[in-house]
Order: C-alpha cells, then structure tokens, then sequence
C-alpha cells in the first residue's frame, strides 16, 4: 500500500507572500517613518516563528493581531493628530480641576499637581513598577492563554485590538495634551514638543537606569493623553482574568490595574479625565468584542476562521 507524500510546510506560494509581506511592510515603514532597526528585528521574528514548526507558525498567526497594532501605532509618527484638529490644553486642565481640585492654603490645584508637590521614594519606586506593567503583563497573559484556551486568547487579543483602535480614533477627534505638558510649558502650543518621562524620571533616577527615558523617547504623539490607554490594558486583563475563572491571577490583576491607575496621575502622564476615559474606552471595546462574537455576522464569521488558524 503506498503511502501519502507529507504536506510541504515550505510552501512557494506561502514563502513568497510572506516575503511580499515583509518587503511591503519594510518600503511602507522607510516611507512613513524612516528605516528603524526594529523593523528588521519585527520581520525577522515573525519569519523565524512562522517557518519554526508547526506551533510556533500557530503562535505567531494569533499574535500577528498584536503586531498590526504596533504597526498601526508606529505609523501614527507620520500623521500626528495635532495637524487635524485643535490641542485641548487648557481645557482639559480646568476641567480637572473643576471635577477633581484639591483644595489647599495656596488655591485648587489639581490631583497631579498636588502630587507633583508630595511624592516619596516609596511613591516613586511603585509608580514606576506599575507603569512597566503597562506592556508586559497583558502579552504575558495573551501567552498564557494561547497554550491555554485559544478561543479566549483570540476574545482577549480581539479586544485589545478593538480598545487600541476606539482609542486612537479619539486622539485624532480630541487631541490633549498630558499634565506634564502643563507644568513644563503652561498653555501655549508648542507642536515640536518631544516626550517626557515627567515624574517617571524619579524612578530612572531611583534605579540608575534611563528605562522610561528610552521608551518615551519612542513615543508616537505627545498629544494623545485622552483616553489613556494605559488605563485600558489592565482592565481587558482583568475582565479576560475574570472570563477564564483564574481567581488568584484575577487578583492580582485588579492590584496592577488599580496601581496604573494612580501611576498615571502620580507622575503627571494622564489627568484623572484621562484615566476614567481609558476605562470607557475598555468597557466599549470589550462590548463591541462579545457582543460581535455572540451574534451571527462577518465578525462571528472572522472570529471562528482566525480561531482555526491558530487551534
């Protein structure tokens, strides 16, 4: 009895859309943004998992979603949402002093503000190691949930997409500028402003290491203070944490949300407006997910074909 040919894993077709893929990617990137090593580090990870075996073409297929959103936000460098509409500067300042001032011997001031006058070695320390939470721990997650239940690995990695997207369309629509931003340069538009660690630097300085130096130096827009997406990672962690019934890890999710939450105001990144507008932007993409998923349609439709990709 002859036996089948075993399937080639190196299909032509598939080598030469995947190179396609990685040489658009490359020419777009130069184009946009200017040629970045990181982008041949990204091209060269996504082709060594892919032609690795079987599992880790599964794996990188399920992240790529992950990687369209790094895309997506890398590209916004060359449309900076400052050209398409009026900075929220002031506004957002009185805003949050109306709804959230403290009060003092020398006037209202602002939580940040207030903050910026009483912080600690101890308040420093825990702000930064919850920022560095910010990342990690939900791809962290995502990768535990890829060994572990993929249908809600493709929910959560969904979700995160969706949450990223609602809140980049709302940079464009409000562009705000962060607290920092207030305490550095007051209320006049400066559109060549870089980025600032703000009251991060406390903690580079702390440890003796520029870790959040390098990352905000890497920042797409200064002007995207509203929602803080920082606020919304930890929030699509913990409702996935409380979906998949992982109690303990549920707890400590709710810990590292609640500490990003604080982290975001203490160190003048995000206003309290900010923080609470990033928890509505989760709430709204988690609904959009679930209730795109639970019903017939296009979505439904792509998740389960996604999901057969990768199980």
């Amino acid at each position: 009895m002859l036996k089948s040919a075993p399937a080639v894993f190196f299909a032509p077709r598939t080598v030469v859309v995947t190179t396609l893929i990685a040489v658009l990617y490359l020419l777009l990137s130069v184009w946009l943004v200017g040629f970045k090593p990181d982008q041949l580090v990204l091209i060269a990870i996504f082709n060594g998992l892919y032609y690795s075996s079987g599992i880790t073409r599964k794996f990188i297929t399920g992240f790529s979603i992950f990687i369209v959103y790094w895309i997506i936000y890398d590209y916004m460098k060359a449309f900076p949402n400052y050209t398409f509409g009026e900075v929220h500067i002031g506004e957002l300042y009185n805003a949050e002093k109306g709804l959230f001032g403290i009060t003092t011997k020398a006037g209202i001031i602002t939580p940040n503000e207030f903050f910026q006058q009483h912080h600690n070695g101890v308040g420093d320390l825990l702000s930064g190691l919850f920022y560095l939470c910010w990342v990690p721990v939900p791809l962290l997650f995502a990768t535990y949930l890829f060994f572990r239940d993929r249908s809600l690995f493709l929910q959560f990695a969904l979700a995160f997409f969706v949450v990223n997207m609602i809140g980049f369309v709302v940079y464009y629509i409000y562009p705000a500028a962060p607290p920092w931003y207030v305490q550095e340069h007051g209320f006049d538009f400066i559109a060549s402003t870089p980025g600032n660690t703000a009251g991060l630097k406390r903690f580079d300085e702390l440890v003796g290491a520029t870790v959040f130096q390098s990352l905000y130096a890497k920042g797409s827009n200064v002007f995207a203070a509203m929602p803080s997406l920082h606020s919304s990672y930890p929030v699509i962690v913990l409702f996935y944490g409380i979906k998949g019934r992982y109690r303990y890890a549920s707890v400590v999710f709710a810990g590292i949300m609640a500490g990003i939450w604080w982290a975001a105001v203490y160190t003048s990144h995000h206003y309290v407006l900010d923080v609470l507008a990033g928890i509505c932007c989760a709430a709204a993409g988690i609904f959009l997910v679930e209730w795109g998923i639970s019903r017939p349609g296009w979505f439904s439709r792509f998740f389960h074909s996604y999901l057969y990709k990768i199980v």
